[in-house]
């Protein structure tokens, strides 16, 4: 039997039999649960793909032929195949393997995918460079984990099929995404996998074109056209055919003969071709399969039980603050609903789901879907709250303009994740919203302090009739114990609190204050503890709203300061402290003003601890730019007392 640790590239699968193939999905099985016990991870549905792994790289000529996987979910047994066995204990750890994919870390890594439903739209354009580049290979996406739900798979699936390109999709059909599938492309999938009847009938049509004499040309006509006839009648996989791709399936994506004897004829094929793929999402995890539950997760569980090994003592974490307080205002407010794009659990909505069910809607993976679906709503006086991801509302954001904001829409969009995310990497950080948001006309743009400041936004936000209002919160505990929201008032509109006063004027360089916002307004406090203990006098102001500003406090900080340092976990180019630059530069006050957030990069994978730290976002950091702030005015001083 062949240890998985032997294999270190796809050729060596082409040596093996059908037996050893099944013994290597076996213990690549095992690795992963083994792996993702340690490191965390998506564990589900790369648990659901392992046959149809094994069989890609056994028929296809990788990495010469192209195989894109989307979403990145799907990839973790691709990588066990692709030479990173012995480094998957590093999953998602600092300048460890991607949990997703990564075209920087292997060259099976055609494209790097984070988001859903960009497989198609890329394999295409590989598959259109190729024959403008005169060149021989196949193209082979792999669209899953709920993305036909997905408006850009549609795209993708219109432009290929019309293409007549030589081209391979595989749909991986595991009625999931992170949450069950929702919508009528879900219903009618389902249809395809009830319907053997078509199956049976294709293959005994095929027999009877078979054994026809050639001779008899016109039986075997109309008999083509008869197929042609039951096919339109029986199955709704006609769709794909209309499309312009050949139709195979649906197959048993975990039968490694009938996936490798379907790929290997589908290969030799030319023009665009669908293989429908039935699978299991987190197959063999002795805890569960096919549920939400098992999608990912976090390190260190039991791999026979999938039960966390230490539980931890942390507060409540913001996501489920906030599905808490949304569900109970909702108790208060029946024109409520909440709107989310896959992601019940992940956005902390699904007990809003279980206790308002008429007033829950998750639209599938389709956040642009969800912001007009929401925009038309506010239009009959329903108060939308569109909770998504801040990374996955960057797909929406022409929507947030031109649907809900230059129509003045009272929307409200609760953005997790935002910031920076830890272990899931660049793919998913929340560093831009706040410079999109500040860059849209009429929005409210909001951070909390804590979870309690969160839910009093929150029923500040759902109170605004005056245009769209947005609130952004970490993927990290609350530092709060945090109430009912029936015992929080809503923050006054466009109000910043003062949470420490420094000496201001009266400080022998003038007076440093830190305008902190959301996640960063604690750590500003922390160092300005730091920097009380070295005599240095810091004002440290809750900065909750980002837009509008707090004109009357800012002109007081103004007025009593030399140096304001603006502190926010956010990348630095056009965020808040650009936006207070030009505010306070537009006060011919004299004041200077400094920026202190996310640097222009990509910030890689570690834990969110390492991350803030390594950009300074920490109390040391915030201390230690305090004091660079203190040190080139002192120098300037000198200079010009010089």
């Amino acid at each position: 039997m062949p240890k998985l640790d032997d294999v270190l590239l796809p050729t060596a699968l082409k040596s093996m039999t059908r037996d050893e193939l099944r013994d290597l999905s076996a213990s690549i099985r095992q690795r992963l649960i083994e792996v993702c016990s340690r490191t965390g991870g998506h564990i589900g549905a790369g648990l659901g793909v392992v046959e149809l792994a094994v069989a890609i790289h056994a028929v296809f000529d990788t990495p010469r032929d192209q195989i894109v996987w989307d979403v990145g979910h799907q990839g973790y047994p691709h990588k066990l195949l692709t030479g990173r066995n012995l480094r998957m204990e590093t999953l998602r750890q600092e300048h460890g393997i991607s949990g997703f994919l990564k075209r920087a870390e292997s060259e099976f890594d055609t494209f790097g995918a984070g988001h859903a439903a960009t497989a198609i739209s890329a394999g295409l354009g590989m598959a259109t460079a190729r024959d403008l580049n005169g060149e021989n290979f196949k193209v082979v996406s792999i669209l899953g984990d709920g993305a036909l739900t997905c408006g850009l798979a549609y795209e993708g699936l219109n432009n290929a099929g019309a293409s007549g390109r030589d081209f391979v999709v595989i749909l991986n059909d595991n009625e999931m995404s992170i949450a069950p599938n929702v919508g009528a492309m879900s219903k009618y999938l389902t249809s395809i996998q009830r319907n053997p009847l078509y199956n049976r009938l294709r293959s005994a049509v095929g027999g009877v074109l078979d054994s026809a004499p050639a001779k008899r040309t016109g039986v075997a006509t109309i008999v083509k056209k008869w197929e042609e006839s039951v096919k339109a009648f029986l199955t709704p996989g006609v769709l794909f055919e209309e499309l312009g791709f050949r139709y195979f399936g649906p197959i048993d994506g975990h039968d490694l003969d009938a996936l490798m004897d379907t790929l290997k004829a589908v290969r030799d094929f030319d023009g665009p071709r669908l293989v429908h793929v039935i699978t299991q999402k987190g197959k063999g995890f002795p805890a569960g399969e096919h549920t939400e539950k098992w999608h990912a997760l976090p390190a260190g569980h039991d791999p026979a039980t999938g039960k966390q090994l230490k539980v931890s003592s942390a507060n409540a974490n913001y996501t489920t603050v906030f599905g808490k307080g949304l569900s109970q205002l909702a108790d208060e407010n029946d024109k409520l609903v909440a709107i989310t794009a896959a992601m019940p659990s992940g956005t902390g909505t699904g007990v809003f789901a279980t206790e308002h069910a008429d007033r829950f809607f998750d639209v599938g993976i389709a956040e642009g879907h969800a912001v007009t679906f929401a925009a038309g709503m506010a239009t009959r006086g329903i108060v939308p709250v569109c909770v998504i991801y801040s990374t996955f509302l960057q797909r929406a954001y022409d929507n947030v303009i031109h649907d809900v904001a230059i129509q003045h829409l009272p929307v409200v969009f609760a953005m997790d994740r935002a910031g920076l995310v830890g272990e899931d990497g660049p793919t998913h950080m929340g560093l831009y919203d706040i410079a999109y948001m500040l860059a849209v006309p009429g929005m409210t743009v909001t951070a909390p302090k804590n979870g309690a400041e969160m839910l009093g936004l929150l029923r500040t936000a759902a109170a605004h009739r005056g245009g769209p209002f947005s609130l952004r919160y970490p993927r990290d505990a609350a530092p709060d114990i945090v109430p009912p929201i029936s015992e929080i008032e809503a923050v006054p509109y466009g109000t910043w609190e003062i949470l420490r006063k420094g000496a201001g004027a009266r400080d022998a360089n003038g007076g440093i204050a830190i305008l902190a916002t959301g996640t960063m307004v604690l750590p500003s406090l922390a160092a300005a503890d730091m920097l009380s203990e070295e005599g240095v006098s810091v004002t440290v102001v809750n900065c909750r709203f980002i837009k509008p500003h707090d004109a009357e406090t800012l002109a007081g900080i103004v007025a009593d300061n030399t140096y304001l340092l603006v502190v926010e976990e956010g990348t630095v180019i056009n965020g808040f402290g650009a936006h207070m630059s030009a505010v306070v530069g537009g006060m011919n006050s004299g004041v200077r003003v400094s920026a202190h957030g996310v640097p222009d990069e990509f910030i890689e994978q570690a834990s969110r601890a390492r991350q803030l730290s390594g950009v300074g976002l920490d109390a040391t950091g915030i201390a230690a730019r305090v004091r660079q702030l203190r040190q080139s005015d002192s120098r300037g001083a000198h200079l010009r007392a010089g």
